[in-house]
C-alpha cells in the first residue's frame, strides 16, 4: 500500500544510490512498484514532493535534540545533527538545503530554535535575525559538504590530493604564504570547516548578548 511516508522514504533511498541526483517520478515509481501516476494522488507535484523530502530530511535531524538550557550547547547540537544529516544524504541535501518546506518538521525546528535565543536573552526581533544567520550559516556549509560528498570517487579523490600535491608544490618565491601554510593546508583542507566555523559563530552571538547585558 502507497503512503506518503513509504513515497518519501523510497525517494531518499533511491537518491542515495550513485548516479541519482534528481527526483524521477518515472524511477520512484518502479522502485514502489506503482504506476508512476499514483504518486500524484499523495504529492501535487514533483516538487511538491521534494518539500516533502527536504522535510523529512529536517526531521530526521530533529530526532535525536535534547534541550538543556545551555544556549551555547543547544545550538551547536542542533547545528551539528543538521550538518551531519544533509552531508549523510548528500544529494538530498543537494534538492534540499535551500527550500523553505512549510511542513511540521521545519516548523518544529523553528520554533525550537527562536526558543533557545529567546531564553539566551534575546528579544523576538533580535532572535528572529540571529535564528535566520544561524540557520543559513548551517545550511550553507551542509549544502556545500553534500556538493563535495555527491562528487564522482575520482572527482572527489582529486580535489582532495590537489592540497597534497598542486598546491604542496608551488614554488615559494611566487607563493610564499602558500608554501608556509602548505602542510596545515593539506590536513585542514580535506575535512569539513564547519565544526571550527561554527564555534566563531557562537562566540559572534555571546558577543551581542554581552553588549546588551544579557
Amino acid at each position: 500500500m502507497l503512503s506518503q511516508e513509504l513515497i518519501v522514504q523510497t525517494a531518499i533511498r533511491l537518491l542515495g544510490q550513485p548516479g541519482n541526483d534528481a527526483l524521477s517520478v518515472r524511477r520512484l515509481g518502479l522502485a514502489l512498484g506503482a504506476d508512476p501516476s499514483a504518486l500524484y494522488r499523495y504529492f501535487r507535484s514533483t516538487d511538491d514532493l521534494v518539500l516533502a523530502v527536504a522535510d523529512e530530511l529536517i526531521g530526521m535531524s530533529l530526532k535525536d535534540v535534547r534541550i538543556t538550557g545551555d544556549w551555547r550547547a543547544d545550538l551547536r547540537g542542533i547545528g551539528t545533527d543538521l550538518h551531519r544529516t544533509y552531508t549523510a544524504h548528500p544529494h538530498v541535501a543537494v534538492l534540499a538545503a535551500s527550500r523553505v518546506t512549510r511542513r511540521p518538521n521545519e516548523m518544529r525546528g523553528v520554533e525550537i530554535g527562536l526558543g533557545i535565543l529567546r531564553d539566551a536573552g534575546f528579544g523576538p526581533q533580535d532572535a528572529a535575525r540571529y535564528y535566520h544567520r544561524f540557520i543559513d550559516f548551517t545550511l550553507g556549509f551542509a549544502a556545500i559538504d553534500a556538493a563535495a560528498h555527491a562528487l564522482p570517487t575520482e572527482a572527489g579523490a582529486a580535489d582532495r590530493a590537489a592540497w597534497q600535491g598542486t598546491y604542496a608544490s608551488l614554488p615559494s618565491d611566487r607563493y610564499p604564504r602558500i608554501a608556509e601554510s602548505a602542510p596545515t593546508l593539506a590536513r585542514t583542507m580535506s575535512t569539513s570547516a564547519y565544526p571550527g566555523a561554527l564555534e566563531v559563530f557562537l562566540d559572534g552571538v555571546q558577543a551581542a548578548l554581552d553588549r546588551h547585558g544579557r
